[in-house]
């Protein structure tokens, strides 16, 4: 992605002012860290929190991709942007063909909340090393699904095909529960499938990434709007449909 990234960002007339990973951390203490208008953050889990804290205490902007963190720091990344003007812009998928895709699935779990007679379901692909499982974007779509259809009370894991196409997880579920089913394989920049099941029929809607220039288009948009904007930012903000 910081490759991808980069191209994007030269290509519509930036300069890329600082590249920090593990090997050159003691950067975010450096001028030109602190002289860049805007910080992309794409790393992991483990490292993103700290990576946006370090780029807060340089007064620095931050557009953050890394999924897996924010929901136990999402209270206190509001509150540092609301009490010290702090600027986070963050998206469990940068892409603008998810964002559509987002707003359709949406309306679609809007029609299903008056057809009790389809149930759903949702399995997510990506490439083996992504770390989180369900992805980022998957829990996203569960949640928007949750809040259109009454009948469903929570998402929750459901089975996890491994690289070596072994499968572990739960098979059944409650009448009230969303599934999420992962698949880890190859080098996938990411499939996103939400199936209604009736006895009737299937209805199936599905965003499949061809590669990563489109989350890396929406990544440099999103830092373009974020130097000009300020506080918990996020898709809802720059595109508005």
């Amino acid at each position: 992605m910081g490759h991808e990234i980069e191209k994007v960002a030269i290509a519509r007339g930036h300069e890329i002012v600082c590249t920090i990973d593990k090997d050159n951390l003691n950067d975010f203490d450096s001028p030109a860290f602190r002289d860049a208008d805007v910080a992309i953050e794409f790393t992991s889990p483990m490292t993103a929190y700290e990576n946006c804290l370090k780029a807060f205490r340089a007064n620095v902007k931050v557009v953050c991709g890394s999924t897996g963190w924010i929901d136990q720091h999402r209270e206190e990344m509001m509150r540092l942007c609301r009490e010290e003007n702090k600027t986070l812009f963050w998206s469990s998928n940068f892409s603008l063909g998810v964002y559509i895709f987002s707003a359709v699935n949406k309306y679609l779990a809007h029609i299903m909340n008056n057809f009790p007679g389809y149930d759903v379901s949702m399995t997510e692909t990506h490439h083996i090393h992504k770390l989180d499982a369900p992805s980022g974007t998957a829990i996203t779509l569960a949640e928007a699904i949750l809040q259109n259809i009454d009948r469903k009370k929570q998402w929750v894991k459901g089975t996890l095909t491994a690289p070596d196409k072994t499968v572990s997880g739960p098979t059944h579920f409650s009448t009230d529960e969303l599934p999420i089913h992962s698949v880890r394989e190859g080098e996938v920049p990411g499939i996103h499938s939400i199936r209604y099941e009736s006895e009737a029929d299937s209805i199936i809607i599905t965003h499949d990434a061809k590669n990563r220039k489109g989350f890396a288009l929406g990544a440099v948009l999103a830092a373009e709007f974020t130097a000009t904007h300020q506080g918990f930012l996020g898709m809802d903000d720059l595109f508005q449909f």
